[in-house]
């Protein structure tokens, strides 16, 4: 009798089970991985025979009448079965030749027994071990470069004019950002916000988007949850939360205010007095800390300083011709309407800055942010002499680090490696061997080696950085760099939607991260209000202070 009793109960349990309800995000989330699971590894969709879009938007009517798990099940396996047999293979070796990154693979998620029966979880498990291993319609792989990606999307349909009032557009450009990013995207591990939990908080708002305008926010709020400052995503449309007229100026945030630090236009700026120095506490009302905590899920960067970096177009732009601001100069404050225009009308330019110069002492600086491969020979032979060059990355720089190694490396040193997406195991990512830079040189360059960092040196910036770094006697002075290093992929969502983010994995040869936490100095120094108004360099005056004593 009592094995009766507990028979029962356990059908019981069992039954009940089976029936739970699901909500209406729990079904779509998993619908969505499981479109995107398939999308990229079941041979006959992995391999272009079905079109994937229309499978989706007819699945979803089923999805929803589901009530529960079991129904929920019977769709999606339902499903996979009208997609055709999934032949069986041999077991898909692991090579030991071959060092695998797998920080970003996670596949338990196909035997969860909330969403999935045991049958279901059977049958993926199944396509995961007898997945389609070449000719992939929706990525193709190329040459790995250095610094550069692999790998490129393809087969995607843009979707012309389509109709953003079309819930299923807005659930597909949703599914298929989500998939990019959950299988190709290196540096998922280190996002602030666990992925999957970016999938059920964007359902409900992608589902209920009742404008444009805020499908189109929702697409950058969406990019901007990568942490990753090489992710962009802007459209015409944004424009009309963010408006499109700037102010004629440089700025720099520093201890919670703006000041500003360069002039683009000077008969612009004369209009608005707006003069190099002037510290501006307020904008439109509102406090510099104010707009940043508004415009924050909105704003590029991995971290609060480099949001605060890149935030001058959430900060002063607008649709009207002015903005009111309470600014601070010396030691004044006051309030007045600043002028507005569109960018056409001035530039950000880095030439002030020259190629290259003498400085007193015996030490060259060198503007990397200026400097091309083939102007690299004549600098330094003319450099060659001096006890210090200074390699300036505060504005980037352009090809010009393997070069430049050459000079000022005894020998090849290897400095950097890579991951690349394992394109036979989507959401896997594979080890390059370590990049190489200079060469054999006994008449390199001996003297001291200083590269100047901050967080605007970005990717390539970084990357150039890392090269410098395996010199002998380099020192890195400055502050904490953007930490978006490697090539980037760039795609298109769907019509109108041109996005990009890092594709490449990049690492220090002996595994030390770089994404979001970049270069860090070996001496920290950074720019301060009082040194900015009174026009110094007291980065490059830090560098020059180690040049002459060491310290």
């Amino acid at each position: 009798m009592q094995k009766i009793f507990f028979f029962t109960l356990f059908l019981f349990f069992q039954t009940s089970h089976a029936q739970h309800s699901l909500s209406e995000t729990e079904k779509l989330a998993t619908t969505a991985k499981v479109w995107g699971f398939l999308k990229y590894y079941h041979p006959n969709v992995a391999s272009g025979k079905y079109d994937w879009d229309k499978e989706l938007f007819t699945i979803l009517p089923q999805v929803e009448k589901a009530k529960n798990k079991k129904e929920f099940s019977e769709v999606i396996e339902n499903w996979i079965t009208s997609l055709g047999e999934v032949k069986k293979i041999e077991p898909i070796a692991v090579s030991n030749e071959i060092k695998y990154f797998d920080k970003n693979l996670n596949a338990t998620w196909l035997n969860n027994p909330h969403f999935f029966s045991k049958s279901l979880s059977e049958k993926l498990t199944f396509i995961l071990e007898n997945r389609l291993q070449t000719n992939h319609f929706y990525y193709r792989k190329g040459e790995p470069k250095p610094d550069a990606i692999s790998y490129e999307f393809s087969n995607e349909i843009k979707y012309p004019e389509y109709d953003w009032k079309d819930r299923n557009f807005r659930l597909l450009a949703l599914f298929r950002y989500w998939n990019y990013v959950e299988y190709f995207f290196p540096y998922k591990y280190v996002m602030d916000q666990n992925w999957d939990d970016v999938l059920y908080e964007m359902l409900p708002k992608f589902n209920t988007a009742s404008t444009q305008l805020e499908y189109h926010l929702l697409m950058r709020e969406l990019v901007i949850k990568l942490n990753d400052l090489h992710a962009f995503l802007g459209t015409k449309v944004m424009l009309e939360k963010f408006g499109k007229k700037q102010i004629p100026v440089g700025i720099r945030v520093v201890d919670d205010k703006v000041l500003i630090n360069q002039i683009y236009n000077d008969s612009l700026a004369k209009i608005s007095d707006i003069r190099v120095g002037d510290i501006i506490t307020k904008v439109g009302g509102k406090t510099i800390p104010e707009i940043l905590k508004e415009s924050r899920k909105y704003l590029d960067g991995g971290n609060d300083v480099l949001r605060a970096s890149h935030s001058w177009y959430h900060i002063f732009n607008g649709h009207t011709d002015s903005v009111k601001v309470e600014y601070n100069r010396e030691g004044k404050v006051a309030e007045k309407y600043i002028y507005r225009y569109t960018a056409n009308l001035f530039r950000r330019t880095n030439k002030e800055f020259g190629q290259w110069k003498l400085l007193d002492g015996n030490i060259g600086y060198v503007n990397l942010g200026e400097v091309y491969p083939e102007d690299i020979e004549g600098i330094m032979t003319k450099l060659k002499s001096t006890k210090a060059i200074v390699f300036d990355l505060r504005l980037g720089a352009h090809d010009t680090n393997y070069i430049l190694a050459e000079y000022l490396n005894p020998e090849p040193k290897e400095f950097a490696k890579f991951i690349d997406p394992d394109v036979t195991y989507p959401g896997r990512f594979i080890w390059r061997e370590s990049e190489m830079c200079g060469k054999t040189n006994p008449d390199y360059y001996k003297g001291k080696v200083i590269a100047l960092v901050n967080q605007f040196t970005q990717s390539h910036g970084e990357y150039s950085a890392m090269c410098l770094q395996s010199a002998p006697n380099t020192t890195v002075i400055g502050s904490q760099t953007a930490g978006a290093d490697g090539g980037v992929i760039r795609f298109e969502i769907l019509d109108g939607f041109n996005t990009q983010f890092s594709g490449l994995g990049v690492f220090y040869p002996d595994g030390r991260e770089t994404q979001r936490i970049g270069i860090v100095p070996d001496i920290e120094a950074k720019p301060t209000i009082l040194g900015l108004r009174e026009g110094k360099d007291e980065v490059l005056e830090r560098a020059i202070q180690f040049i002459e004593t060491g310290k």
